[in-house]
C-alpha cells in the first residue's frame, strides 16, 4: 500500500501541474500575455501549439536523464514552435559537462560535406549536420526575456559536418568532455568553458561553465534522397548500469517541472514576438520601423539574443507577410557567398512552421529554381500562381517570413546574403518576374507534394 504522505504529495504535485497548464493556456487568449490575434484559426492553432509544448515537456521531464541520456526531438512535426525550420530535425539531450560522453552515428554518401558535387544517385546524408554544447536554459524555459541577457547562456563548443571526421563506411564518433584527452585526435567537442564574468544572477558564481545540453540540427536539401542520420549518446562508464528505482519524490518534482516547462515557453515566445520582434507594432509610444516589418525583411542578423538564439552558424532575416486574397509578395534574394544551407519558409504567428508536408510552404537551396541572373525569386501567395518558387500561405492572411543561411565560416557582413520583398496584385505576378520563369502544371505540383509527404514521414518515422 502507498504511504499516506506519498499519495498526498503526488496529488498536490498533479494539482500544481494542472495549474501550470492553465497558466500556459492563458497565453492563447488573454491580451496581457500578448497572444496572436484572436481570430478563429489562430485560436484553434493556439491550442494545438499548447499541446505541442505538453508533448515536449513529457519527454524532457520524464525521459531526460543526463546520467542515461538519449537524443530526442527538440521540435518535430507534432510540436512545432520558435519559428522552426521546415528542413530540420532538431535534436537534444541533457548532459553533465563534467562527465564524458560519446556520440555515434552513421551516414550515407556525404561528399557534399567536403564541398564536392552531391552523388548523382543513391541515398545521401543530410545536407548539413551540427552539434552544439551549451550551459543555461533552453530558449523560453524560464518564461522571461531576462534569459537573453549576456552570460545566462554559454556555448562551450560545436562541431559541424564540414569538420566531422567520418570513416569510409560512414560511421563516426564524437567525444564530449571537459578537456581533450592527451593524444586524442578524433572528433571532439569541449563541454567546459572558462568565462570572463560570472553568471549575471550569481555574481559570486564560478567562472567555469559546464554544458548541460547537447543539441543540434540535421538539415535536409534533397527531400527525395537524403536520409536522417541515426544518433546514439552514451555516458562513458554508464554502459551496462541502470538508474535508481523511481520514487514518489522524484515523480512529484517532475510533475511540477512539467507544468513549468509548458507555461514558460508559452509566455516567453508571445512576449518575444510582441516586444522584441515587434510583430504587432511598436510599443510604449515609440516610432520607427518594426524589427519584423510587414511585407518586408529586416537586415540579416547572425544568431544572437536578438534572434532568440538559434543555430550558431546561421544568418537570419525575417518579416511578416500580410496579404489580402488578391495580393502576393515577390521576394528576391541575392547570395554573394554560397552557404552550406539556404532555406526559406513560412510560419503562423505562434511560430509554428506552416504545413510543409502537404503544402509547399518552404523551399531550400536544392528545391528553389534560380533565375537566369542567379537571383532567387519566390512568390508568397494564397493560391497557386503556377511558378516553381511558390510559397503557399495555406490561407493564413498573416505569418512569419523566415529565410536562413548557414555558414561554417561566416563571411564578412558586406558579403552576407540580401533579401527584399514587393507586394503586388496576384494577377500582376508575372509582370514582376523574368520572362524565362517557367510554368508549373497541376501534375508537377502534385508530384512535388508527394515527395514532400513521403520525406516527412521518413524524417519523423517512429519505427
Amino acid at each position: 500500500m502507498p504511504s499516506g504522505d506519498a499519495q498526498k504529495d503526488l496529488r498536490a504535485a498533479w494539482d500544481d501541474l494542472i495549474a501550470g497548464l492553465e497558466r500556459a493556456r492563458d497565453a492563447i487568449d488573454q491580451p496581457e500575455l500578448m497572444p496572436a490575434p484572436p481570430n478563429d484559426r489562430n485560436l484553434a492553432e493556439g491550442y494545438r501549439y499548447l499541446a505541442g509544448f505538453v508533448h515536449s515537456a513529457i519527454e524532457r521531464v520524464f525521459h531526460g536523464d543526463p546520467q542515461f541520456p538519449a537524443f530526442r526531438h527538440a521540435l518535430s512535426i507534432v510540436n512545432k514552435a520558435t519559428i522552426d525550420n521546415s528542413d530540420a530535425i532538431y535534436f537534444m539531450a541533457p548532459i553533465d559537462g563534467r562527465e564524458r560522453y560519446v556520440v555515434r552515428g552513421q551516414v550515407a554518401d556525404h561528399r557534399h560535406w567536403r564541398g564536392d558535387a552531391p552523388a548523382a544517385s543513391g541515398r545521401k546524408a543530410p545536407q548539413y549536420l551540427i552539434f552544439e554544447l551549451s550551459d543555461g536554459p533552453l530558449a523560453g524555459d524560464t518564461g522571461s526575456l531576462a534569459e537573453l541577457r549576456p552570460g545566462i547562456k554559454v556555448q562551450t563548443g560545436r562541431l559541424d559536418s564540414s569538420d566531422l571526421q567520418v570513416a569510409p563506411d560512414g560511421r563516426f564518433e564524437i567525444l564530449l568532455a571537459p578537456e581533450r584527452p592527451a593524444g586524442h585526435t578524433g572528433n571532439f567537442i569541449d563541454s567546459h568553458k572558462r568565462v570572463s564574468r560570472p553568471p549575471p544572477d550569481d555574481p559570486a558564481g564560478s567562472l567555469d561553465r559546464y554544458a548541460c545540453w547537447i543539441s543540434g540540427r540535421q538539415l535536409f536539401y534533397d527531400w527525395e534522397r537524403e536520409d536522417p542520420t541515426p544518433l546514439t549518446l552514451t555516458r562513458i562508464g554508464a554502459e551496462g548500469a541502470h538508474p535508481p528505482a523511481y520514487t514518489p519524490e522524484l515523480a512529484a518534482a517532475q510533475l511540477r517541472q512539467m507544468g513549468a516547462l509548458v507555461r514558460g515557453p508559452m509566455h516567453f515566445w508571445n512576449e518575444f514576438y510582441t516586444v522584441l520582434l515587434e510583430v504587432y507594432g511598436k510599443r510604449d509610444g515609440k516610432e520607427g520601423p518594426r524589427f519584423m516589418p510587414r511585407n518586408a525583411f529586416n537586415p540579416p542578423n547572425a544568431a544572437s539574443g536578438a534572434t532568440g538564439g538559434g543555430q550558431s552558424t546561421n544568418i537570419y532575416a525575417g518579416g511578416v507577410f500580410d496579404l489580402a486574397p488578391d495580393e502576393a509578395l515577390i521576394v528576391e534574394s541575392r547570395i554573394p557567398v554560397p552557404p552550406q544551407y539556404i532555406g526559406f519558409h513560412l510560419a503562423n504567428l505562434w511560430g509554428e512552421s506552416l504545413d510543409f508536408a502537404n503544402h509547399q510552404t518552404s523551399l531550400n537551396g536544392c528545391q528553389v529554381e534560380p533565375d537566369a541572373d542567379g537571383v532567387l525569386r519566390y512568390v508568397v501567395a494564397h493560391r497557386d500562381p503556377g511558378v516553381p518558387n511558390w510559397l503557399d500561405t495555406t490561407g493564413q492572411r498573416e505569418g512569419f517570413l523566415t529565410p536562413r543561411w548557414a555558414y561554417s565560416v561566416q563571411p564578412p557582413p558586406d558579403r552576407w546574403p540580401s533579401i527584399r520583398a514587393l507586394k503586388v496584385r496576384f494577377d500582376e505576378i508575372r509582370q514582376h518576374l523574368p520572362a524565362g520563369v517557367r510554368t508549373v502544371s497541376a501534375a508537377e505540383r502534385a508530384e512535388r507534394i508527394r515527395v514532400r509527404q513521403e520525406h516527412v514521414q521518413r524524417r519523423y518515422r517512429v519505427f
